[in-house]
Formats: C-alpha cells, sequence, structure tokens
C-alpha cells in the first residue's frame, strides 16, 4: 500500500514539474509573441505614415515631371496594396513594392533640379526622409525579436508543444532581390518626346 502511493507521490509531483516546465514555457511564447507584434505595429504605423506622405509629394512632382505617369502609376499600385494588406506577410510584401515605387519616383526626382527649389517639396523630402529612417529602424528592431521567437518556436523541447498552441515562426521583413538594384528609367531626350520607359527598372 505504502509502495503505491509513493508511486503516486512520484507520479504527482512528475506531473507539477512536468506542467509546471510548460506552463514556464508557454509564459516566454506569450512574452516574445507580444513583443514581435508590438516591433510590427511600429513597422505598421511608419509603413501608413509613408503610405500617407507619398500622394502629397507625387502631386507635387506631377507639376514639373507630368511625363512621368508609369512611375506614378507604380506609386498608385503600391499604395493600393497597402490599404489592402491584412496580414503581416501582406504589408511586408506591400512595404517592399512601395519601396522599389519610390526608389523610382527618387530617379525622376533627380532628373527635374527645378524641384529641389520648392520649400513644399523641400519639406515633404525632409518628412519622407525622415520616416524612411524610423522605418529602417523599426525594421531591423522587428527582425531581431523576430529572429529570437522563432529560435525558441524550433527549438526543442518548445517545439513539441508550440504549435499544440498555434505558436509558429514569423516572417521577416527582408529586403526583396529587385530593391537591391538600381532603380532605371528612361527620359525622354526633347520635349514631345515619348513618356519614358521604365519597364527595365526593379
Amino acid at each position: 500500500m505504502k509502495g503505491g502511493f509513493a508511486i503516486l507521490a512520484v507520479v504527482a509531483l512528475l506531473v507539477l514539474a512536468i506542467g509546471g516546465w510548460v506552463v514556464s514555457n508557454y509564459n516566454t511564447l506569450v512574452s516574445k509573441n507580444a513583443e514581435v507584434e508590438r516591433s510590427f505595429a511600429e513597422v505598421d504605423n511608419l509603413l501608413l505614415r509613408r503610405n500617407d506622405l507619398i500622394p502629397n509629394m507625387v502631386e507635387t512632382v506631377k507639376g514639373i515631371a507630368a511625363q512621368e505617369q508609369a512611375v506614378f502609376g507604380q506609386i498608385a499600385e503600391a499604395r493600393s496594396a497597402m490599404a489592402g494588406a491584412r496580414t503581416p506577410e501582406q504589408k511586408i510584401a506591400a512595404g517592399n513594392a512601395m519601396d522599389s515605387a519610390i526608389g523610382r519616383l527618387l530617379v525622376v526626382i533627380e532628373n527635374y533640379p527645378q524641384l529641389r527649389s520648392q520649400e513644399n517639396f523641400l519639406h515633404l523630402q525632409d518628412e519622407l526622409a525622415g520616416t524612411e529612417n524610423r522605418l529602417s529602424v523599426a525594421r531591423t528592431r522587428y527582425n531581431e525579436v523576430v529572429r529570437d521567437f522563432n529560435v525558441l518556436v524550433k527549438r526543442f523541447p518548445t517545439n513539441l508543444f508550440a504549435g499544440m498552441f498555434g505558436y509558429h515562426e514569423k516572417p521577416f521583413y527582408e529586403v526583396s532581390e529587385a530593391q537591391r538594384e538600381v532603380p532605371r528609367v528612361q527620359f525622354p531626350s526633347a520635349p514631345g518626346a515619348a513618356v519614358p520607359d521604365t519597364a527595365g527598372a526593379r
């Protein structure tokens, strides 16, 4: 009889120990997941801020570089994708599309020096540059916490139950191959020339 109680006591202790270990690891997952969500919320806010800044800059550029319709169309498509994005994966993809579109817009701006003499444009450019800098920092911070979370989810023995609780790897905010290439925009050599070819832009 005493032997049976001893076995039950050992089993109970093991169950309590395992239960405590699972709870501890679960709480760590919850904390890390919250950290990822908080970091992405900062990225998301900056993506939305940039999305709001871009139309004003585009309208200013349109006044001088009206023929650059292909670039303006790419900006509009990127903004539309950002507005419709719901998941982190969709927002990251939309953010990358906007990065590429902004790169093309900056090439246009460089070819119209009279833009840089306008006070309104300079203010918008400063606002966009500041937002881009903060976004770069936020993306780096987000990727760091995602790395820590993903290691935790994949590491034994947490990986044995992480999926059961609905915790899976999070997406990194990675720079696409297209963004690594310098945007190229071909400009007409004289007034009345054809619309610039941006098909080769990446």
